[in-house]
């Protein structure tokens, strides 16, 4: 849970304390449905230990692990709806200006559309 006052939405869904669509649940981390999906897939990587973001990962090995599973597991989620080898985007954003809403490290695994660059 988060050390702030109002407690973490994405802490709070970890616990099951808030309803989401899980497409995969395992002792590191937790993927679910975007509420408001930007492309045909369109999922949240989230740990289940409260990290602020990327800029608050570690150089060790729980953290390595970490993202090590996230990675694996994005790739299998990709895969399994199909878009493996078409192509799909993984993107975690650091601080407001850098687009985060929630202060909880996730990754959004987007896939099923044209993807273009630079995000928006």
């Amino acid at each position: 849970m988060s050390d702030g006052a109002v407690p973490c939405l994405f802490c709070r869904i970890v616990a099951g304390e808030l309803p989401s669509v899980r497409r995969h649940d395992d002792a590191l981390i937790l993927a679910i449905e975007d509420i408001a999906p930007q492309a045909p897939l369109h999922l949240l990587l989230i740990p289940r230990v409260h990290i602020g973001s990327a800029a608050d990962l570690r150089d060790t090995p729980e953290h390595a692990a970490l993202l090590a599973r996230m990675h694996a597991v994005a790739a299998q989620l990709a895969d399994a709806a199909g878009y493996g080898a078409r192509g799909w985007r993984l993107v975690s954003n650091v601080g407001r200006e850098g687009g985060q809403a929630i202060d909880h490290l996730h990754y959004h695994l987007l896939a099923g559309r044209q993807l273009s660059w630079p995000p928006g």
